[in-house]
């Protein structure tokens, strides 16, 4: 673990990992935000930090500086881990939080699971967001998967047969499960027209469903707090540009006709993740809200 620092060492039992980045996993920051409300209501404590040094290109993610009592300070961009603890479970948590890495996915995958299995890390979960063909006025869908069969066996949930470009978040399930830790994806699908962040319905639609594969109970009070401004960004927009109106109303009829073939939102992850790129590669113009 050359480039993780320990501040403690966290007694935990029988640990759950969940794993979010900023960046392209994180539509609508929908992931971070899901993780960052989960570690404010269980007071998650950080015990280790990431050297950022060796897995940036600070050229594409740059550090930002602010001032503290008048003095600049620089702020990296950073990964920690964090330790929560759940009396009224069997296991807790550990909650991974950062940037995107540029560099280095493999010795930064390897050293995070070096920690994991440390501290007896007993399944990951890693946590995204992608945009989709789906319409904001539907419930949010999280699609969650595994590519381990007694996992999936366990747990009710499909077994990922994804083969084709990934993320960060599929590097660390990769090292996870050759490191014998069973991994878990989940991905909620976010409108691909509205631009809004962060999106609060997506990330209590994550919290929820990380609730019940767990399980974990989480207060989304402040999330749901969130939901007005939101829905009255939403609104203001439309009002706007009638076209985008007239688009999600067919978007709602898709969704609500039984007959039509699996959206993208009832796809596995990885084909979700897959979708997109293959757009992304067809359209690199512009998003699909410029019709």
């Amino acid at each position: 673990m050359e480039h993780v620092t320990l501040i403690s060492r966290p007694r935990l039992r029988r640990p759950v990992l969940l794993a979010a980045f900023d960046g392209w996993n994180d539509a609508g920051e929908s992931a971070t935000t899901a993780i960052d409300a989960i570690g404010a209501a269980l007071d998650a404590v950080t015990f280790a930090t990431v050297d950022p040094e060796e897995f940036y290109d600070f050229q594409a993610t740059r550090p930002t500086v602010r001032l503290v009592e008048g003095l600049r300070h620089v702020d990296w961009p950073t990964v920690e881990l964090r330790a929560a603890k759940l009396p009224q479970a069997d296991h807790d948590l550990i909650l991974l939080r950062g940037h995107e890495p540029n560099l280095r996915w493999r010795t930064f995958a390897t050293e995070v699971v070096e920690v994991a299995a440390g501290l007896g890390v007993e399944m990951v979960v890693t946590v995204g967001a992608l945009l989709a063909d789906v319409p904001h006025t539907r419930p949010t869908q999280v699609v969650s998967s595994t590519s381990d069969q007694l996992l999936a066996e366990q747990l009710g949930l499909p077994v990922s047969r994804y083969e084709g470009p990934t993320g960060i978040l599929g590097v660390l399930s990769d090292a996870a499960a050759r490191a014998g830790i069973p991994a878990v994806g989940l991905w909620a699908a976010l409108p691909h027209y509205l631009h809004l962040a962060p999106n609060p319905w997506g990330a209590m639609a994550l919290v929820e469903e990380l609730g019940r594969l767990l399980p974990v109970a989480v207060d989304t009070s402040e999330l749901v707090g969130q939901t007005q401004a939101f829905d009255a960004a939403v609104t203001d927009l439309l009002d706007e540009n009638p076209e985008l109106t007239g688009y999600v109303e067919r978007l709602e009829a898709d969704a609500d006709d039984a007959d039509d073939p699996p959206g993208l939102a009832d796809l596995p992850p990885e084909e979700l993740v897959a979708e997109v790129e293959r757009y992304l590669r067809d359209h690199p113009g512009g998003s699909r809200g410029e019709r």
